[in-house]
């Protein structure tokens, strides 16, 4: 089947553990599935508090960007899911570190859970350079 879209896989990020694709580039957009803190290599959920949790689903976003020939600086829109909104400044504060004005639109949902235990899940939609 001839498919309207290019799917995007790197080892640099945990496989998808599910039908679906780390992202899909559709002409000049990609299209990021949804990143939770596991690490690439061991496929376990990092240890640490949540800002650890936070990085860890930005780097494995930022890996399947840069896969995809981009990286974060070219999202518009950006997805993010809590089991605690109480977390929700701390994703601000690592959004203020990695991203420069003007910032991506973003949403940010409370969620009941999330796989593995996660506590929290990032995508992304990016507009990749030509």
């Amino acid at each position: 089947m001839n498919r309207p879209f290019e799917p995007i896989h790197t080892d640099q990020a945990p496989a998808a553990i599910g039908p679906y694709s780390q992202a899909v580039r559709a002409g000049e957009l990609l299209f990021l599935s949804g990143q939770i803190p596991l690490d690439p290599a061991s496929g376990e959920l990092v240890g640490g508090d949540i800002d650890a949790q936070i990085a860890q689903a930005f780097d494995n976003l930022e890996a399947v960007a840069r896969a995809a020939g981009g990286d974060l600086a070219h999202c518009v829109k950006i997805n993010v899911y809590l089991t605690d909104l109480e977390d929700f400044s701390r994703v601000n504060a690592a959004m203020a570190e990695r991203f420069a004005e003007p910032y991506p639109a973003r949403a940010a949902v409370g969620v009941a859970a999330l796989p593995k235990g996660a506590a929290v899940e990032v995508e992304a939609i990016l507009r990749l350079p030509a």
